[in-house]
């Protein structure tokens, strides 16, 4: 494909706020029966202590567990290390402070933010449980650089899905993917954010059963930069046999930044914060006021700037994830995978929020080759003006088509081949993948999107509130709220038996069996058969 350079402050703001265990059969199975319960439902006994949650008429909510120890001090750039133990009871009715970000980009209005914050929220079904429920642990977005698990309430999923929901906070920007050489050995600096995410997955592992979860029916799931780090620990080593399934929502799993390229970046950033002598730069850096790091280092191509994110030839991340998804070398299990209608409208509107842009006319070729270079007039021509409506919706179809649409079609065809013959050859799939487009014109939007002269229509992260409450948008309508629910179920579904079926209303069967995308609408999700056409992927094929 080629080159996609999307506007990065726009990606820096992504979506979150505007708005294991290997299978134990080829179909998983319900779990055992849970601990006994105490006499009181809020109180819980993980391994580090006792803490105490809050106890609704449908649901329980722990809030601000730490599942590692303050990554602070001498912690500071180093794997996350096991959490220190409390004595008596924590309290857990309140959440943790999200990880050190730019407040340049506050979109949770001025709430807390601490290097200290390494914490995760259970949501469970109202106790009492004859059976240990399934349980799907969720990567917020956020650019790897803002964003926090406290944005996702997931009352509703927990309550009608009867699932747990495991959400979480993980090093973000600089203190997070920095891969400054005197940090580490070779190849063990960078990605300490998927390293919490993997010690995220380690303590549900070693704990989720007291909350009555199993443990072994673990979905990861993510959506944007936390769906880009579903694909990550695909095929990152540390991550098998930590879920037993995979949902991928909104995320482009491009290319990861290769270490040599973020070392050079990492190096630049430490000496322009007074660190750049080699031998002293690691305790210079670590002695630095946390405040002075609130600026993500950047060295991933994502945009017009670049931001930080995960690292490729490293430990934890070897191999460049779409590399080894297409050479059949991702983890077998079930994905669950999609985008939505209009992704990019998102981040052209928050351009022309900011007055950074007022797209004309004659804008439109400086745009499509700042972003396709050498390909701009070819794509000029599949994407005219006059078929879309002007500037704004011509240039975010293309977008979405090569940066989303196509790339996660892609990406659902190399995890269907993973292993067909084998499946054929055993008479059945563990590891089959379903693709959906979320497709609502009139989702609800936070107030400054519907302000913008175009609609954003079906964009990036406005599925999110179908799933949980994210607040911020005017309410559903009564087909939108049954969309929601029909979602929900097909989400949860899949979290407990690896396939959605037809518990959104319409069978969903999966890519290897059916070339149709589940289309999910709130006049009746359908089967559809362009979804290619549509968004012109072979097109995009052809320029790569």
């Amino acid at each position: 494909m080629a080159h996609v350079s999307v506007p990065g402050r726009a990606l820096c703001i992504l979506s979150i706020a505007v708005l294991t265990v290997v299978l134990a059969a080829c179909t998983r199975s319900h779990g055992g029966a849970p601990p006994p319960a105490p006499a009181d439902p809020a109180l819980v006994q993980t391994v580090a202590g006792t803490v105490r949650g809050v106890v609704g008429d449908d649901h329980r909510l722990f809030a601000g567990i730490p599942y590692a120890a303050p990554p602070v001090g001498p912690l500071r750039w180093q794997p996350p290390q096991p959490a220190l133990p409390w004595p008596g009871v924590r309290d857990a009715t309140r959440y943790g402070p999200r990880c050190l970000q730019d407040l340049g980009g506050d979109l949770e209005l001025g709430r807390q933010t601490d290097e200290d914050c390494l914490t995760l929220n259970v949501w469970t079904p109202a106790p009492p449980a004859d059976l240990l429920k399934p349980v799907m642990v969720w990567i917020h977005g956020g650019s790897f650089v803002n964003g926090s698990g406290r944005v996702y309430d997931a009352r509703r999923l927990v309550a009608r899905g009867d699932i747990v929901v495991v959400t979480l906070n993980y090093r973000l920007g600089t203190l997070g993917f920095l891969a400054h050489p005197a940090l580490g050995p070779p190849g063990a600096v960078g990605n300490y954010g998927l390293s919490d995410q993997q010690a995220a997955l380690q303590w549900v592992r070693d704990n989720i059963e007291s909350f009555g979860g199993d443990p072994d029916r673990v979905t990861l799931a993510g959506e944007s930069a936390g769906g880009m780090s579903v694909c990550d620990h695909l095929v990152a080593p540390g991550s098998e046999g930590l879920f037993a399934a995979a949902v991928i929502q909104s995320a482009p799993c491009r290319a990861q930044a290769a270490l040599p390229v973020a070392a050079a970046r990492s190096i630049d950033y430490a000496a322009g914060l007074g660190c750049a002598d080699p031998a002293s730069a690691a305790d210079c850096l670590r002695a630095l006021p946390a405040d002075r790091l609130r600026e993500p280092v950047k060295f991933t191509s994502i945009g017009e700037d670049e931001l930080s994110g995960p690292v490729t030839g490293t430990e934890v991340l070897p191999v460049d994830p779409m590399t080894a998804i297409r050479e059949g070398r991702a983890a077998r299990v079930p994905v669950l995978i999609g985008t939505t209608r209009d992704e990019f409208t998102l981040f052209v509107g928050l351009q022309y929020l900011r007055e950074e842009a007022n797209y004309t006319p004659q804008d439109y070729p400086r745009l499509l080759e700042l972003t396709f270079g050498d390909d701009a007039a070819t794509v000029a021509a599949h994407y005219p003006l006059d078929r879309y409506g002007g500037v704004p919706l011509a240039y975010s179809a293309a977008v979405t088509d090569s940066a989303f649409s196509c790339p996660a079609e892609d990406i659902a065809d190399s995890l269907t081949a993973r292993g067909v013959a084998d499946d054929a050859a055993r008479g059945g799939a563990d590891d089959a993948v379903y693709f959906y487009e979320f497709d609502d014109p009139d989702a609800p939007a936070p107030e400054p999107l519907r302000t913008l002269p175009f609609p954003v229509g079906a964009s990036h992260s406005l599925e999110l509130r179908y799933l949980f409450d994210v607040g911020g948008a005017p309410p559903m309508d009564s087909a939108q709220a049954r969309l929601s629910d029909q979602m929900i179920d097909y989400w949860s579904e899949f979290v407990k038996t690896g396939a959605p079926g037809r518990a959104g209303g319409a069978d969903w069967p999966d890519v290897a069996t059916s070339d149709r995308v589940m289309s999910l609408q709130p006049d009746g999700n359908r089967l559809i058969a362009d979804f290619a056409d549509v968004h012109q992927c072979r097109f995009w094929a052809s320029l790569s």
